[in-house]
């Protein structure tokens, strides 16, 4: 994945991950449930968590990856 990609889809995510929140803290303080905003946090934080993984293990496990293993010193 070329770079130019990832910083995109980075951005997309953190966006999502804040919209997701703003809407999570509106809901919960609209229904006055002010108890469950840890919640409102963990779950887009989980999502960002997700793909960073998924991205750091589709790099490791991605033979095309290894360009500079076959360089000598």
């Amino acid at each position: 994945m070329p770079l130019d990609r990832f910083v995109l889809l980075l951005i997309v995510v953190i966006a999502a991950a804040g919209a997701t929140v703003w809407i999570g803290w509106l809901l919960l303080v609209s229904f006055g449930v002010s108890g469950w905003v840890g919640l409102a946090f963990a779950v887009p934080t989980a999502l960002v968590a997700y793909v960073a993984l998924r991205i750091i293990r589709d790099r490791l496990g991605n033979p095309e990856e290894d360009h500079y293993d076959g360089i000598e010193k």
